[in-house]
């Protein structure tokens, strides 16, 4: 018998996490509590169908409120969703108060350089024109080193990459309503393990955020 051929599927030019909607109500003794990560055992996309639903006794007396107890306020929890582009030099992040783009420092940049390549500022100008559709008035822009070299070198190179994007958005969005904090962390706050170059390339982004107001 010939083997059937494993399929694999073809590749995709973003990668896209979203994290569900979750809206939790109150249990009955007054607290609130959810956990994303406790998902069922079946594949994802089938809970709805894993089990039949469940008959609830309405008088059974485990479902009364103890005397003198109220239901806390239910709460909807933030939701996050992340997108990569496949080669990994852009990300971007939104949840219900934020949009953040993260930019790698590479797409940017030369090697230990803080000028602007002549292609990167159509990113930039990109993210400008999103800020302007969310009407955004106060602006971050932080950048960020990997952990090779001095750690006061990253601080300045870090600090002179987000003056860099800084410059290019006060360009494009020409609004003395907005206003920037531009600040550099060098090596500080990863978001990859720095014992690697694929980490390290993680680390050295500049990131533009600000608050959303289509929500």
């Amino acid at each position: 018998m010939t083997p059937t051929p494993t399929r694999t599927a073809p590749p995709r030019l973003a990668v896209v996490l979203t994290a569900a909607t979750l809206m939790v109500a109150a249990n009955l003794y007054g607290t609130v509590s959810a956990h994303a990560d406790e998902a069922p055992g079946v594949p994802p996309g089938t809970e709805a169908s894993a089990s039949a639903p469940v008959e609830v006794d309405a008088n059974d007396p485990d479902l009364k409120l103890p005397e003198g107890a109220t239901l806390a306020e239910p709460k909807v929890l933030d939701i996050k969703q992340v997108v990569e582009d496949q080669s990994g030099d852009e990300r971007r992040e939104d949840t219900n108060a934020d949009v953040k783009f993260a930019l790698q420092a590479e797409v940017l940049f030369g090697k230990d350089s803080a000028k602007l390549s002549a292609q990167s500022k159509a990113r930039i100008a990109a993210i400008a024109q999103e800020i302007k559709t969310q009407n955004a008035t106060r602006i971050r822009v932080f950048g960020f080193t990997d952990n090779l070299g001095s750690s006061a070198h990253g601080d300045v190179l870090s600090r002179r990459r987000a003056s860099a994007v800084h410059g290019v958005l006060d360009d494009e969005l020409a609004d003395a309503g907005i206003t920037y904090e531009v600040r550099g962390y060098g090596e500080q706050y990863p978001i990859a393990d720095n014992s690697s170059e694929a980490g390290r390339k993680k680390n050295r982004r500049v990131e533009v955020s600000f608050q959303r107001t289509d929500s």
